[in-house]
């Protein structure tokens, strides 16, 4: 059989095994997805930590080893390759559910010749290479073509890491016996040991959960040019191929999901639609509906006294009543006149260059915002400034006056979106800026009652 045939041979026997590998992870999937729930989400939260899955794995796997290479290049001495044989086993810790560590240890023979033969006497007809091979390499998952499902069935992935190879390379010449290419050490073995990089990729399939069909092509680059046992291309360097077949075998409790088939999309749809989470939930919308009823409660002001309910002693007082703390009618001796309620709305005064309320501004506002609660009105609060300063910052001074009055007017119970504010500076004065007495005047907030 010569290498053409023997690589179809390869390639329809590697398809015949995903289509088999496929069937069986569809089937699988299917019955995962006619459950509620998978055993992941049973067991396993999403932010649980590595603990609570299965993490290590253990494969075995044979195939065709050749000096070839799938992604080209001929840095091989021989001008024609034969197929042999491989066979490894490997130790894998799942550290993340698309990323693992692997040490994987492999053997086998690499074969090659010269074809057509050579004649002349010296020269190198074949060579057969037994080796041994232990490397760690980084394994990602990089595709599923079944993440739409509960359990991930089948993940494609990519590897690639550093290791030593031991190898014996033997050579025939025309004219000449069979012979090692190295000279034999002093336990008698001819073993070379070298550096090598192996890279790959494969596809695996989830049979059960403890049991997984593993497919893959790794390249093997070997830092020096005596693999094949010729130096005669160097400095370039030496390369093989290894296709294989195998069984992997999840290790530890059954009890626990298998880190590398989880999939995380459908634990955090579980986690968030769990029963008791969703029960939680609603709770808590229940004590915060109490705690806002218990707020508005304490806000409601029936009479429009301005006490609350909660704190009014005497309810149902008439409106524009003059009450005391505890919402009562103040009663004033018959031989004492009451003093003249403030008149609401009237211009609130401040002095040079300040934004704070004078006390002597107290009852106008609080006459004003019993009038603004009691009606319900809307309100314009307009704040203005004398000519003293720049034209900027009497425009920010009479604003900061303005928003002075509505902080109160909503502290006392007014409703915010009730009050709107606008500072004009010191335009529109309604007495003149050259005089102090005229100033004194325009330092001012008055009201547009809506």
């Amino acid at each position: 059989m010569n290498y053409s045939t023997l690589k179809k041979t390869v390639a329809l026997s590697f398809a015949s095994l995903m289509v088999a590998g496929l069937s069986q992870a569809q089937t699988d999937s299917t019955k995962t997805t006619a459950t509620t729930t998978s055993s992941e989400t049973q067991t396993a939260k999403v932010f649980g930590g590595l603990g609570q899955y299965r993490k290590f794995s253990i494969g075995i796997n044979g195939g065709v080893t050749s000096p070839v290479i799938a992604t080209g290049g001929r840095n091989n001495d021989f001008n024609s390759h034969s197929v042999s044989y491989g066979y490894g086993i490997y130790l894998k810790e799942q550290l993340a559910h698309s990323f693992a560590l692997q040490l994987d240890v492999t053997g086998g023979k690499v074969k090659g010749k010269n074809d057509p033969a050579p004649t002349a006497t010296g020269d190198y007809v074949s060579y057969d290479t037994r080796f041994w091979q232990a490397s760690m390499s980084a394994v990602v998952n990089v595709a599923t073509i079944d993440f739409i499902r509960r359990k991930n069935a089948v993940n494609f992935y990519l590897k690639g890491g550093a290791g030593m190879a031991f190898y014996d390379p033997k050579v025939t010449r025309v004219g000449a016996d069979e012979f090692h290419f190295k000279n034999p050490t002093s336990d008698g073995s001819h073993y070379v040991k070298e550096f090598v990089v192996p890279v790959g990729a494969g596809v695996k399939f989830r049979l059960s959960d403890a049991v997984a069909l593993d497919l893959g092509y790794t390249q093997t680059y070997v830092d020096a040019d005596n693999f094949d046992g010729y130096n005669k291309s160097y400095p370039t360097k030496d390369h093989y191929s290894y296709a294989y077949a195998g069984l992997a075998f999840t290790l530890g409790s059954k009890s626990k999901p298998v880190l590398e088939w989880v999939n995380p999309v459908a634990m955090m749809y579980d986690e968030l639609y769990d029963a008791a989470l969703r029960q939680e939930v609603e709770a808590l919308k229940g004590r915060v509906a109490n705690v806002e009823t218990a707020v508005n409660d304490l806000k409601k002001d029936s009479d429009g006294d301005g006490v609350a309910d909660q704190f009014d002693k005497c309810p149902g007082t008439a409106a524009g009543s003059v009450v005391d703390g505890s919402g009562c009618v103040i009663v004033f001796p018959k031989d004492t006149v009451a003093p003249t309620p403030a008149a609401a709305y009237s211009n609130i005064q401040f002095e040079f260059d300040s934004s704070v309320l004078r006390t002597s501004s107290y009852p106008v506002l609080d006459a004003t915002s019993a009038d603004l609660r009691s009606s319900g009105s809307a309100v314009e609060v307009d704040g203005f400034a004398s000519s003293e300063g720049t034209a900027a910052h009497n425009l920010s001074l009479s604003k900061d006056r303005a928003n002075s009055v509505k902080t109160y007017l909503v502290n006392s119970g007014v409703d915010a979106k009730k009050v709107k504010v606008k500072g004009y500076g010191e335009t529109n004065p309604i007495a003149d800026n050259s005089t102090e007495e005229g100033r004194v005047l325009n330092r001012r907030v008055q009201f547009k009652k809506k």
